[in-house]
């Protein structure tokens, strides 16, 4: 199931990086032995080991408990839940099964996939201010002084939210474009 193996980065006459590492076929790997491990990567990985495709629901409860009893951290744990949901591919009757059959993992589940979708929301806000100031400053600094330079437009739009704000009161007193950006 492992074995070791070798990598090299190089030419012809010589080699710059040598990598030498164990390989594990994890479709290999019987999922009943690891079921119940205290290793996270291996329960983790519990979806890409080898099962019978009726233990699906089970393998991916199995992936789920490991992870909310053995990763305390709730940022890996959103990572990992994406990672274990992506990999055991579970269809719409095994998804309902599983909800059944293990209500508390789906409990689980599904407070990892809504704090996701919160924050898919607040950065999804967020990015929205940003490119909204953006594009007011630009507007305001075109109906003022005219064509923007290039330069100018890439500083405003690599700007944090603090300096388009700043910028942006500028505008009111500023005789120059180049007065705003100071």
């Amino acid at each position: 199931m492992s074995h070791d193996q070798d990598f090299n980065l190089g030419g012809d006459s010589s080699t710059y990086l040598r990598f030498h590492f164990i390989a594990v076929e994890l479709g290999r790997m019987p999922y009943r032995r690891y079921r119940d491990s205290d290793n996270l990567v291996a329960r983790l990985n519990l979806p890409n080991m080898r099962y019978d495709p009726a233990e699906r629901v089970d393998v991916y409860a199995a992936a789920v408990r490991g992870l909310t009893t053995l990763e305390p951290d709730p940022e890996r744990q959103l990572k990992y839940a994406d990672f274990i949901d992506i990999y055991s591919a579970l269809d719409d009757n095994e998804r309902e099964r599983y909800q059944t059959e293990y209500p508390s993992e789906a409990q689980a589940v599904s407070t990892y996939f809504q704090l996701a979708r919160q924050q898919g929301r607040e950065e999804g806000r967020q990015e929205g201010r940003h490119e909204g100031e953006t594009l007011v400053l630009l507007r305001l600094l075109r109906l003022k002084f005219g064509e923007i330079p290039d330069d100018v437009r890439q500083r405003i739009e690599q700007a944090d939210a603090d300096t388009l704000l700043t910028w942006s009161e500028h505008i009111l007193t500023a005789a120059r474009i180049e007065d705003i950006l100071r």
